[in-house]
């Protein structure tokens, strides 16, 4: 097979390509299950593949067993040079993920150099333009590079000697990839991603090369710093190596070798809010170089710059580089890379248009998986993830289990938000997930950590998604994000919702959606109360409005083609994710409730001859208790009443420590109603159970366990439901540690969930954020003039450095991308959206107004008349019965569908396939 890339013999970037072998056929062999940085990652001071008397990069001494230059990641960086020999053991890598190694480790010492005075983003601005590097254009010679269809710019330019030196002789000499590991290629997409077709001249490396695309893995990036990036990036190619090391597999060693089917994908949105240390990290692996990109072709705006490479060097979250150095099973096999640089920001939705809409449709991959910058895939997950949709032909996405970053120890886990955080996502995983996943539809597949197949989601179910982007406004008219009203707005803040239901309901289809429990990610959750009540607000806005959405169209759920036993459990579900929205639209007031009925059932002494029944107020005496009890009432009241005023006219971050001082107080308040229920607890159980709950006949214990006088059978149901399957449950999963490090932290600060971050939410239900911002940086890049060739072509003319000087360049970029990271401070501009607020006031009032009809409902005796309930204590004992058997039959149908879960998952294991 030979291909041109887009260019003629006669000039040069063309790809002309030998005929590529068929699949070898070569065995490979499980690797050890490494928690760490690779044993491959030796130092960069020492190459197994140089000879030692090798001096020189310039041809002096015996030259080396590399093709092309004799220039190494090695030598380029020996003693000599500036760096330091490294300590006996020094180069010795441990196993281990999450190992922690000194950040000067590789050799490079950084520490004595002087800061720079140039801004990173300026610095980035001026290595972009022609000749940069070495004193103007006019010192380098130039080539002329004919425009696919005499509109699309696609160049190869020669990578650092250095990185295709590092690539093992078996691959790059039998492959005879003279192009796919020699040069990097770059493309300049000016078009629409819905136009980013073969008919329009634009074509991608795996498909011009043959291959089947089984996996396609796209990294999401927004402005993530470079050690976020490398520990997402790293831990991928972990996961590939694992896949291209199985032994035993019936799909991945046929057909050629297993990497060759796999793509990865890396989408940035937009250059402005890219961390230009990232590229630097990016530039080391291979895939990227400064001074290649044009801001537009012959005065067409570049939307996206493309740059594709085939790499086996990574960067740990550490800053060290690791490359092979054997054929052992831990060396990092090539990866297939594409690196989409927007030029503009555009949001994460039109991000994943160009995921779908332009790379997919050319690739045509089997499974996509989705992952943002910043989780880190933990081993084997992406091939779990992988075999779900392998042994399952109706499986149509599926996610993995998403775990907070707790760090070195489980130290994070001291903050108190981490620790309700971690708990929240351990029962998430634990009863929700299993729950929704016997069912058959997950309401939401996390964009952080899921995967799709990519025949299912095509046709409506991406239409319906890619309604949320705003560069399609025009072109969609009312029926996109333009046109939207503010809930349709809301609603695709939780775009990972609509996909997952327009897939399930898809006409004709049955794809369900599934959680599995191996795969599992490691995801960075925010430590400060303001990054945390600004995260939840898109959460509870977005999920709310989606899950109102999927329950409104639940209809078009008998138009698929699921069997009449699934469409059974989907109107369970139906009913389940009815009565969660009615308790999440009450919570507010029911939780009020709560709070005062524990106090003045404590609090209130009762005065009584029977001993059983009289008490005193507790914990302060029957003087002090009530007058306690009254003022904790009024600062609860007093600081809801001060997040609606927070939320009303403060961001988090401008309110920081008013919002720290409002998770103190809600944390000690429902701290003391805790200690209250306690005494309640004890207080029921004085009396001996067999006395409260009759065993004489089955009527009898029913009407004495649900209907009797006693408190015993209502405290036995709240202390199973509420604290009992939680524990059971976590440990049928064998995971209950969070039971322990987060359980109590959860119990404090559950009152804010409520009144603190669904106020804030729906206060701000007007605050969607859909307009983008030019890119300042772009406008400095330099621009690709098309002129006419020898045969009247469109051409343009191209820099061509020597090889020297991409090496001496080269060398500066591995010397940024490897300095220890140092976190910028936030410089955050206020960000302010007037729309749409005479719809949040109006959302605002009927939630807090419902919530108060409700207390005093329940409260007041002036309606006592109405029939509801002949006094107040009788509506609060009926209606906290209704809350908490309620409750309790949530908690069941949560559990049994755990149950089934594991049972099913149990069994399942025993016959997957590979």
């Amino acid at each position: 097979m030979a291909y041109r890339g887009g260019h003629e013999n006669d000039y040069d970037g063309g790809h002309n390509m030998q005929d590529l072998p068929p699949g070898s056929g070569r065995e490979y062999h499980l690797p050890p299950q490494d928690e760490g940085v690779d044993e491959a990652g030796q130092s960069l001071l020492r190459d197994p593949h140089a000879p030692a008397s090798y001096e020189s990069h310039l041809g002096t001494g015996e030259t080396p067993g590399r093709p092309v230059s004799a220039y190494s990641l090695s030598e380029s960086y020996a003693p000599g040079a500036g760096a330091r020999t490294p300590v006996p053991g020094e180069t010795a890598f441990a196993s281990g993920y999450s190992n922690e190694l000194d950040s000067d480790a590789g050799g490079f010492g950084y520490g004595n150099r002087p800061p720079s005075t140039v801004d990173a983003d300026e610095s980035w601005t001026r290595r972009q333009q022609p000749g940069n590097q070495g004193g103007g254009l006019k010192r380098y010679a130039t080539r002329k590079i004919k425009l696919t269809q005499g509109s699309v710019l696609s160049i190869d330019y020669p990578v650092p000697s250095a990185i295709k030196n590092a690539v093992q002789p078996k691959y790059r000499d039998v492959e005879g990839g003279s192009e796919e590991f020699m040069k990097m290629r770059y493309t300049a997409a000016t078009c629409d991603p819905n136009d980013f077709t073969l008919k329009n001249g634009y074509d991608l490396r795996p498909r011009m090369y043959n291959r089947h695309t089984e996996l396609l893995i796209a990294i999401t990036y927004y402005n993530e710093d470079k050690v976020l990036l490398s520990r997402t990036l790293h831990g991928v190619m972990q996961n590939i190596r694992d896949i291209v090391n199985l032994k035993k597999s019936t799909f991945w060693n046929k057909g050629g070798p297993a990497w060759q089917k796999i793509v990865v994908c890396l989408v940035f949105d937009g250059i402005e809010k890219t961390d230009k240390a990232v590229l630097d990290v990016l530039a080391t692996v291979g895939i990227y170089q400064d001074g290649v990109v044009k801001k537009d072709v012959d005065g067409k705006e570049t939307l996206a710059h493309i740059f594709e490479y085939t790499s086996q060097l990574s960067v740990t979250p550490n800053q060290q580089l690791i490359r092979p150095v054997d054929d052992g099973p831990s060396t990092l096999p090539p990866v297939q890379f594409i690196f989409c640089l927007k030029q503009k920001n555009s949001k994460k939705i039109n991000s994943h248009r160009w995921l779908f809409n332009a790379f997919g449709r050319i690739l045509n991959p089997e499974v996509c998986i989705l992952i943002d910058a910043g989780t880190k895939p933990s081993p084997r997950s992406l091939l779990a993830l992988w075999e779900g949709f392998y042994n399952d032909k109706d499986l149509g996405g599926a996610c993995g289990e998403i775990h907070a970053m707790l760090g070195k120890g489980g130290k994070k886990l001291f903050n108190p938000l981490v620790a309700v955080q971690n708990f929240e996502y351990k029962i998430s995983n634990i009863l929700d997930k299993p729950l929704e996943s016997s069912f058959g539809y997950v309401s939401v597949l996390p964009g952080a950590f899921s995967a799709y197949r990519f025949r299912a989601i095509m046709g409506r179910p991406l239409e319906q998604y890619f309604h949320g982007d705003h560069t399609l406004s025009k072109i969609l008219g009312k029926k996109g994000i333009d046109g939207m009203n503010i809930f349709k707005k809301n609603m695709f803040l939780a775009e990972d919702r609509i996909l997952c239901f327009e897939l399930v309901a898809k006409a004709g289809q049955k794809w369900h959606l599934s959680y599995i429990k191996a795969a599992k990610g490691e995801t960075d959750v925010p430590e400060g109360a303001a990054e945390f009540i600004s995260q939840r607000r898109r959460w509870l806005n977005g999920s709310f409005a989606a899950s109102l959405y999927s329950l409104m169209h639940f209809g078009r759920m008998y138009k698929s083609g699921h069997n009449i036993i699934r469409m059974f459990f989907f109107h369970v579900q139906l009913i389940y994710n009815v009565l969660q929205v009615m308790f999440t639209w009450f919570s507010l007031g029911s939780y009020y409730l709560t709070t005062t009925v524990i106090m003045d059932l404590v609090g209130t002494a009762v005065t009584s001859d029977d001993p059983d029944v009289a008490r005193s107020g507790w914990p302060f005496g029957d003087t002090a208790t009530p007058i306690v009890n009254a003022l904790l009432k009024y600062i609860y009241l007093a600081f809801v009443i001060l997040q609606f005023i927070l939320a009303l006219g403060n961001r988090p971050k401008g309110s920081k420590y008013t919002y720290i001082a409002s998770f103190v107080v809600f944390g000690l308040i429902q701290s003391y109603i805790l200690v209250l229920s306690m005494y309640l607890v004890v207080q029921a159980f004085k009396k001996p159970i067999g006395e409260q709950i009759s065993l004489d006949s089955g009527e009898d214990f029913v009407a004495s366990f649900f209907g009797g006088t006693n408190a015993a059978g209502v405290i036995l149901v709240a202390l199973v439901t509420i604290y009992g399957l939680n524990f059971i449950a976590s440990f049928m999963y064998l995971d209950p540690w969070h039971m322990f490090t987060s359980f109590p932290h959860y119990l404090v600060l559950m009152s804010t969930y409520i009144n603190i971050l669904m106020v804030y939410a729906f206060n701000n239900w007007h605050d969607v954020s859909w307009g983008t911002k030019g890119s300042d940086s772009s406008e400095a890049l330099p621009s690709a003039h098309v002129t006419k060739g020898e045969k009247d072509e469109a051409v343009v003319e191209e820099i061509d450095k020597p090889q020297e000087d991409i090496d001496s360049q080269f060398e500066s970029t591995v010397k940024r991308a490897l300095e220890p990271f140092k976190e910028a401070p936030e410089n955050e501009k206020p960000d302010i959206e007037d729309s749409y607020k005479s719809f949040r006031t109006g959302l605002v009032v009927s939630w807090l107004f419902s919530n108060t009809f409700l207390i005093i409902v329940i409260t007041s005796d002036n309606f006592n008349s109405f029939g509801i309930g002949k006094t107040a204590s009788a509506r609060t004992a009926s209606y906290f019965s209704f809350l908490l058997y309620s409750t309790a039959v949530l908690s069941l149908v949560r559990f049994f569908g755990f149950l089934w879960f594991l049972g099913r998952t149990g069994i399942m294991c025993c016959f997957a396939r590979r």
